[in-house]
């Protein structure tokens, strides 16, 4: 078979095709599997009571059902749902927001691969220069302030060279804690970047940009021109997994990119949109030559959560402090499992995944992932997480990602299974619950 060179690009390998492969094959190999890797969300049996009553009622009215199965939305999406989604978040935040303002996509993946292409790759010839620097033509970038970055991004450009990324400042803190920050004096923005991406809370660390750096990113986009996106698929108001104070961020030179998976509804495929309405209207438009029309079911279920103001309620007093326990118990476990070992831990603030650090890591983080898949634990090996990063920083190999959201026995098993072959990875010798001994070979 000849590919063209999408072809080539997109049916090839990739990280998170890997990542989706080893989540979708690993228990068929080996049924008692330990999923630490993966981004599906915890079971709550609250969240899905509420979903299931919904259902039912949209399911029990002819009109409302006919809706959900037997029509085409707009390319943009469900009119009545996009418009309470914007009273919604106008009533929270102040935000002038109006139906105008939001798209609908089937996940917040698809709607990233569509709006990076939008603005970044491939420039128009005759497109002219707008800042010191841009070439006539010629291709932009999207820029990651902060990295390491979800690695579901990794692979959506159309073009070569579609990323770059500015390096972190690290603060270290008590407890084997650290934490990554946007060094604004490294971060240098030319005329061939597109636009700047930050996850918040992020994927895969679990950090959370602060106010005042949000702030500082808006106003350098600003400064160039150029949008800033900020994802939000973990964040506030909604799934709400945020464990510090950060106030949502959106004006009409921020695209803010929602999703109801984190909330319990992976399945339904639901990505939400929020930009002004030149963007909301174009992202529509691609959307109708991508996919004809976005899913009825994750605006049937939830529209509502949203009219009602339910959806925060749940939020904020079930689906976040379910997580921030889960984070609290996974910390506390990793701490006691790694003592004596050259460990840090990204300090948690939100999301549903811890990020490990093992400085000098003697066999680096593929081969700990692959020596772990052995072993019946998936985590997820750090450098794919690294893109858009030119230089070969030794700490992109030192770093994991692992989910703590799997049955907490499973967790507390594959914690100990972790933090024994990364003894065997040192050569060193871990305290085990029944006493000293050397890890196995």
């Amino acid at each position: 078979m000849k590919l063209s060179s999408f072809g080539e690009k997109f049916a090839g390998d990739s990280g998170i095709v890997g990542l989706m492969d080893d989540l979708g094959n690993a228990l068929r190999e080996n049924p008692d599997m330990i999923m630490m890797g993966g981004g599906n969300p915890g079971r709550l049996p609250q969240m899905e009571a509420v979903f299931r009553r919904r259902l039912d009622a949209v399911l029990g009215d002819p009109p409302q059902r006919h809706r959900l199965f037997g029509r085409y939305q707009s390319p943009q999406g469900d009119h009545d749902f996009r418009a309470c989604v914007a009273e919604f978040l106008s009533v929270q935040y102040g935000w002038k927001l109006g139906a105008g303002n939001i798209a609908i996509a089937n996940g917040s993946q698809p709607a990233f691969f569509t709006l990076f292409n939008m603005l970044a790759g491939a420039m128009p010839g005759e497109h002219p220069p707008e800042h010191p620097g841009e070439p006539a033509g010629g291709s932009r970038r999207i820029h990651l302030p902060l990295t390491p970055e979800y690695l579901g991004y990794a692979d959506a450009g159309l073009t070569e060279g579609f990323f770059s990324a500015t390096r972190p400042a690290i603060d270290l803190l008590d407890d084997h804690l650290f934490k990554y920050r946007v060094d604004f004096g490294r971060l240098e923005l030319d005329g061939g970047v597109a636009a700047l991406c930050v996850s918040r809370p992020t994927n895969p660390t679990g950090n959370v940009l602060t106010d005042d750096e949000v702030a500082h990113l808006d106003h350098l986009a600003r400064e160039r021109g150029i949008p800033l996106i900020i994802d939000g698929a973990y964040g506030a108001p909604f799934p709400n997994i945020q464990f510090t104070a950060a106030r949502p961020h959106w004006n009409e030179n921020t695209i803010l990119v929602l999703s109801l998976s984190k909330l319990g509804l992976p399945g339904v495929r639901t990505g939400i949109v929020v930009a002004r309405e030149e963007i909301a209207h174009a992202f529509a438009n691609a959307n109708g030559i991508l996919s004809l029309a976005s899913g009825n079911l994750g605006p049937a279920v939830t529209l509502e959560l949203f009219r009602t103001g339910e959806i925060l309620d749940l939020a904020r007093e079930v689906v976040q402090p379910f997580y921030q326990a889960r984070a609290r118990a996974a910390l506390d476990e990793f701490r006691e499992r790694l003592a004596g070992l050259p460990f840090r831990i990204h300090q948690p603030e939100g999301a549903f995944f811890l990020w490990l650090w093992f400085e000098g890591l003697p066999i680096g983080s593929q081969v700990l992932y692959q020596r772990l898949k052995q072993r019946g634990v998936l985590v997820v090996p750090g450098h794919h997480c690294f893109f858009g990063l030119d230089d070969d920083w030794p700490h992109r190999h030192e770093c994991i990602r692992v989910s703590y959201v799997q049955d907490e026995e499973a967790v507390r098993r594959g914690i100990g299974l972790i933090a024994e072959e990364v003894a065997r990875a040192y050569g060193a010798i871990i305290p085990r619950r029944s006493g000293l001994q050397e890890s196995s070979p």
